[in-house]
């Protein structure tokens, strides 16, 4: 039986909250202490290796470029790689798990990431870099999409606070990655064939606790990740599993509850209790020709396309402006960096509002405050920039409460989830790749700039449109 990407996301969601036949009490716990923080630091190490592979490159992406003799196109085209393979392997997650497990999965999305990212330095042409990349961002899709997966079905009592390590570890490996990249090339003989290796060591460390995990590879109806089972399309316990696993700031984490922000481990068991009683959520909700669903999409897309725009081209900005390859990273990473506060502030504040409009408002209001001195003084104040354009990304997690907040029932928070997701990373594809071909084309960032400042005029019209008081269900 074929099912959709959001029929199989709001499968393993289910999956993860409610009893399985082989697990009457509901879903897997920890066996024991000693299991648990090896869950626990497996949690962690993965979590620290979902951004190094993005925010690594764009410090050293000039030297990256001359060493392989790459255009502004060409670089366009390698920034924009990220949110396609998220939106292409992201797809193939759920079925995956179903087969092998999750924890099976999410080792082998391990060992993808520390291949591609030992591979990449040997590169000696710009296709053998691609694919390289293109591999390790695989292995952080499926990760992506599993992580949360994991927490509830081995921490159901634990969510938030589990989720919590989870997003902190996901933003600590992003800042770090964006800071600590150059002058770890410099100590290694200023190569950046090695300073872009050595995220790969980070990787092989994170295997190991997962090598152990990874031998639970129950699957089918033991571990409730069945496709055509009762309750395959069934309630799921959290308003938006899918979209936990990168809740944050400037896409890169600091996760947050997703109906209201406020996911804290006292609600974890009422919400796997609330799942097995929950009756079947009602027919089928068109979502391909909802309004809001289109305008959550538009909304996830332009915001995403702001955040991989910066993740890659950001350093380049400041290094043309005359700023050194390693406070351009540290711009980077503060960059990054706001998204950990204000990841669990803004959930907090949208929940309290019934129209969310005025925030995303305010957000793009300061990221074209952002832009605009970019383009007026981009070294002189370099380090407010970089603070307004921080704040202006956690458009993120607003989004992912908006769609908690945009429906009434579990079925819905995960469909309308799959779908402004996966159409939201296929809009932001083209954004990096047209910066990239207008920086080689006019040889300076006035008009790249220009294009990202337009960027937030859509955003902020969708964001308004998604942020109206009504919600999915009512469409249907």
């Amino acid at each position: 039986m074929h099912t959709s990407p959001s029929d199989d996301l709001a499968t393993l969601d289910t999956a993860a909250s409610a009893p399985s036949p082989a697990e009457p009490g509901g879903p897997r716990r920890a066996a024991s202490p000693w299991r648990g923080r090896v869950m626990a630091a497996g949690l962690l190490l993965a979590a620290l290796n979902l951004r190094p592979a993005v925010t690594s490159l764009g410090p050293l992406l000039e030297e990256v470029r001359d060493g392989l003799g790459m255009s502004g196109t060409v670089a366009g085209v390698l920034t924009s790689v990220p949110p396609a393979c998220f939106a292409l392997f992201g797809f193939t997650a759920p079925r995956l798990a179903r087969r092998w497990g999750p924890g099976a999965v999410v080792c082998a999305g391990l060992a993808a990431i520390a291949a591609g990212l030992l591979l990449r330095p040997f590169a000696g042409g710009t296709v053998v870099f691609l694919a390289a990349s293109a591999l390790a961002l695989a292995g952080i899709a499926v990760s992506n999409v599993l992580m949360p997966v994991i927490v509830k079905r081995w921490f159901p009592d634990r969510v938030g606070a589990m989720t919590g390590l989870y997003s902190m570890g996901l933003s600590l490996g992003t800042a770090v990655a964006a800071a600590a990249t150059v002058p770890m090339t410099d100590a290694l003989g200023g190569s950046w064939r090695a300073g872009l290796g050595v995220w790969a060591l980070l990787a092989a460390v994170a295997l190991v606790p997962w090598l152990f995990l990874a031998r639970d590879r129950t699957s089918g109806a033991e571990s409730g990740l069945e496709a055509n089972g009762p309750g395959a399309n069934g309630p799921v316990a959290s308003a938006s599993v899918a979209s936990a696993s990168e809740a944050g700031g400037s896409e890169t984490g600091g996760g947050t509850g997703t109906r209201t922000g406020t996911d804290t481990d006292t609600d974890a068991p009422a919400a796997v209790a609330e799942t097995a009683a929950a009756p079947a959520d009602g027919p089928a909700i068109r979502i391909a020709r909802s309004p809001l669903a289109w305008a959550m999409a538009v909304f996830f897309g332009f915001q995403a396309t702001a955040a991989y725009i910066s993740m890659g081209w950001m350093p380049q900005i400041f290094r043309d402006a005359g700023v050194s390859a390693s406070t351009s990273g540290l711009l980077l990473a503060v960059m990054m960096a706001m998204g950990v506060p204000l990841a669990f502030v803004l959930p907090r504040i949208a929940a309290r509002l019934r129209h969310q409009g005025v925030l995303v408002v305010i957000l793009g209001v300061l990221g074209l405050i952002g832009y605009g001195g970019l383009w007026l003084a981009p070294a002189e104040g370099a380090w407010l920039w970089a603070l307004l354009l921080g704040v202006a990304n956690c458009a993120f997690p607003l989004a992912l409460t908006m769609i908690g907040m945009r429906t009434r029932t579990h079925a819905g928070v995960v469909r309308l989830s799959a779908f402004a997701q996966s159409v939201g990373y296929l809009l932001s594809i083209p954004g990096p790749l047209l910066v990239g071909v207008l920086y080689q084309h006019s040889g300076g960032w006035g008009q790249p700039l220009a294009l990202m400042a337009g960027f937030m005029v859509p955003q902020i019209v969708a964001g308004v449109l998604a942020g109206r008081d009504r919600t999915l269900e009512d469409e249907g």
